[in-house]
């Protein structure tokens, strides 16, 4: 099993510094710390959690609150988080919320007992509550913008506005967006953004929801859709497959009726008939970087208010123009 000394050799510095590098990186150089850092990965050492604990203070441990695990949407976030905070010698607490405010404050509190720093992904608590948790402890948030507290967000609203401007480019005019969850930041932005650029086009957009992400609530939108839209924007793809299921019940074919695209790109929207027109969100890396921030913070160098992370559309056969009678 490696040693500190070990560590220390082969990064080429003393002892002392190989255990400030690990321990209390605020205090060497950037340049160091990598080294001491690749050092440590490459001889699989780990220092004593207890010990370190009671060196400098801290665990080794962020908390990550989601809000539901059962959307695979998540899994990548996580695991992008997970992998960067091994490669700091750090270990995730994962809990989820399920969308309930309540339980997402009392998780959040529980965990930062245990943890150095917390991560909350789309939060749905107030904006007071969480400025008050961020004033407790170091907190970054996934999704959500509150002040000049820590954010990482995944760029989705533009990427819709894209594609709200694709289906334009098409020829669409009476457009819906099948919206979220009730109170959810992301949702507003996109929101937002689609009615401004309906507005500038002169289009007609129309909002079903608020809803729940849903498959079953795909289902229902599809049968409140007006018979004259002519396309479907959704938030998510959970609503996009019932979208498409219920539109199918309903006989509205895809594109030839109604065009559809999603606002992210699970891996079944490629397999649908058709493929269906979406978002490529980098959720995997929102994950890495909002751990990089949260060790930022932790060690008290500057940290970004908000990083962005675009999105990329990806065009498939579920959007094309509307049929010649639909024109306006």
């Amino acid at each position: 099993m490696a040693t500190l000394m070990d560590v220390a050799r082969a990064a080429g510095v003393s002892k002392a510094t190989a255990s400030r590098a690990l321990q209390r990186p605020e205090l060497v150089a950037e340049a160091t710390r990598l080294r001491v850092l690749d050092a440590a990965q490459r001889l699989g050492f780990h220092p004593n959690a207890a010990a370190r604990a009671l060196t400098t203070g801290r665990t080794g441990l962020v908390g990550l609150v989601v809000p539901t695990l059962s959307n695979p949407f998540f899994a990548p976030l996580v695991t992008g988080a997970q992998q960067t905070a091994e490669k700091t010698d750090h270990h995730l607490l994962i809990a989820v919320s399920e969308y309930d405010p309540t339980r997402e404050a009392e998780l959040a509190d529980r965990l930062a007992e245990q943890a150095d720093g917390l991560i909350m992904v789309t939060p749905v608590g107030t904006d007071a509550a969480l400025r008050e948790r961020a004033r407790r402890f170091p907190l970054v948030l996934v999704d959500r913008q509150v002040g000049r507290l820590p954010a990482v967000v995944a760029d989705t609203a533009t990427g819709l506005a894209q594609l709200m401007d694709h289906l334009l480019d098409q020829g669409h005019r009476d457009i819906a967006y099948v919206s979220g969850p009730a109170g959810s930041w992301a949702d507003g932005q996109r929101s937002a953004i689609l009615t401004e650029r309906a507005e500038q086009a002169k289009a007609r957009l129309r909002v079903l929801g608020p809803l729940p992400p849903s498959f079953d609530a795909g289902i229902e939108a599809a049968r409140a859709l007006p018979r004259d839209a002519t396309a479907v924007l959704a938030y998510n793809s959970y609503l996009t497959l019932g979208l498409l299921h219920g539109l199918a019940a309903a006989n509205r074919r895809v594109p030839e009726d109604v065009s559809l695209a999603a606002a992210d790109d699970l891996s079944s929207l490629k397999s649908t008939t058709p493929p269906v027109t979406a978002l490529d969100v980098p959720v995997e890396e929102v994950g890495a970087l909002a751990v990089t921030r949260l060790i930022d913070l932790l060690a008290g160098r500057h940290v970004t208010v908000t990083s962005r992370l675009p999105s990329r559309p990806v065009l498939r056969a579920s959007t094309a123009p509307p049929a010649a009678s639909a024109h306006r």
